[in-house]
C-alpha cells in the first residue's frame, strides 16, 4: 500500500469526487517560498477580530476553511480581513461536511470519509500553495512578542524541513474587561510544518495526527506568544464526544486542565496556576493581556513542570 502523503492524493469514501484531495505538491508548478496559516474554524467568529489581525501581518497567506458554521464566520472573516487591510492575504473556502467530534465519535468513522478529522484536516491543507504551513486555530491569539516572532520566521521556514512547536496559555474570557489566564499548564504543541508528503494527516484514537519523517529538525518557541480564547459563556467542549472522558484518558492531560479550570471558573473558583486580570477602561481584556500584560510580564512564568509540558 502507498503511503497516504506518497500518491496523487485520496478519494473519499462517500464518492463526492468534488471533494477528492489533490495533494499540493503534486500539482502542475508545485509550491512557491512562504508560509500559509490554516484555520479549520466552526462557530467562531467572535474571536476572529482578535485573531486574523496580527496572523494577516505575521505570515503570507491566511487559508480561513468555515464548517458549517451557523454565525457568520466566513462573512466575519472576509470582514476583518478588509478592515485590516489584508483582503488579499485571506482565502475562504467551505467545507459541507459534518466532522466527526474528537475522542469516540471520531473513532468510528473511517479514515478516508468525508466525515473523518483525518480526512478533513488532509482537504484543508491540500489548500496551502506555499512552502511552509502553520496549523491555526480559530480561537489563538498573538501577542506583540508572537507577532513579531511569527513574522520573522515565516520568511526563513519556507525552504526548511523543521517542525515549530508554538506555546500558548489558555485565556478564560467573562466579560470584556475581566479574564482568567492559565499560567498553571504550558501548551506547546507542534503547530509549524513544511508541505510535503512526509506532513500529513492520519487518523489516531481519539483526533488527528500529522505524520513527520523519521528524522526532523524541531525548535520549540519561549512562552509568552499567543493565547487561546476560551469564552465563559460559551460551549468550549462541543467539538469533544464526551468530556467527562478527559478524566480516565492518559492522552487528555491537557484537557483535562482545560475542564478542571472551566469548570472551577464557572463555580467562582480561581484554581492555583490561573490569574485573574481586569483590562482597563477602554480596552477589551483580550487586547490588553496580548498588547501589555503578557509582553510586561516577567519570565519565567508560573508553570508545570517543563519536563511534562504538554506537546
Amino acid at each position: 500500500m502507498i503511503p497516504i502523503g506518497r500518491g496523487d492524493g485520496i478519494a473519499n469514501l462517500e464518492g463526492h469526487t468534488d471533494y477528492d484531495i489533490t495533494w499540493p505538491w503534486r500539482r502542475p508548478g508545485g509550491l512557491r517560498r512562504g508560509a500559509t496559516a490554516v484555520l479549520r474554524v466552526k462557530d467562531e467568529a467572535p474571536g476572529l477580530r482578535f485573531v486574523l489581525p496580527p496572523l494577516l501581518r505575521a505570515v503570507d497567506h491566511v487559508l480561513v476553511v468555515d464548517n458549517n458554521s451557523t454565525d457568520g464566520t466566513g462573512e466575519e472573516a472576509l470582514r476583518v480581513a478588509r478592515e485590516a487591510g489584508h483582503a488579499d492575504r485571506l482565502t475562504l473556502e467551505h467545507y459541507p461536511f459534518d466532522v466527526a467530534r474528537a475522542g469516540a465519535e471520531h473513532l468510528a468513522v473511517p479514515e478516508r470519509s468525508v466525515h473523518s478529522l483525518a480526512y478533513f484536516y488532509n482537504w484543508c491543507f491540500a489548500h496551502v500553495r506555499t512552502r511552509y504551513s502553520w496549523k491555526w486555530d480559530g480561537d489563538m491569539v498573538l501577542t506583540t512578542e508572537g507577532e513579531v516572532s511569527m513574522a520573522d520566521l515565516s520568511w526563513q521556514v519556507g525552504s526548511t524541513d523543521a517542525v515549530i512547536r508554538f506555546p500558548r496559555h489558555g485565556l478564560y474570557v467573562e466579560s470584556e474587561r475581566r479574564a482568567f489566564l492559565d499560567l498553571g499548564l504550558r501548551n506547546i504543541e507542534e503547530w509549524g510544518f513544511p508541505m510535503g508528503p512526509d506532513f500529513v494527516y492520519s487518523k489516531a484514537p481519539e483526533w488527528e495526527i500529522r505524520t513527520t519523517p523519521e528524522r526532523f529538525e524541531m525548535f520549540a518557541l519561549p512562552q509568552g506568544l499567543c493565547v487561546e480564547l476560551k469564552w465563559l459563556d460559551g460551549d468550549e467542549f462541543a467539538h469533544w464526544t464526551d468530556p467527562a472522558s478527559f478524566a480516565t484518558s492518559l492522552r487528555n492531560r491537557r484537557k483535562r486542565r482545560e475542564w478542571t479550570v472551566w469548570n472551577a471558573l464557572q463555580e467562582g473558583t480561581v484554581p492555583e496556576g490561573v490569574v485573574e486580570i481586569v483590562a482597563p477602561d477602554g480596552v477589551h481584556v483580550v487586547d490588553h493581556v496580548t498588547h501589555a500584560w503578557l509582553p510586561r510580564a516577567p519570565r519565567p512564568f508560573v508553570v508545570d513542570d517543563p519536563a511534562h509540558a504538554v506537546g
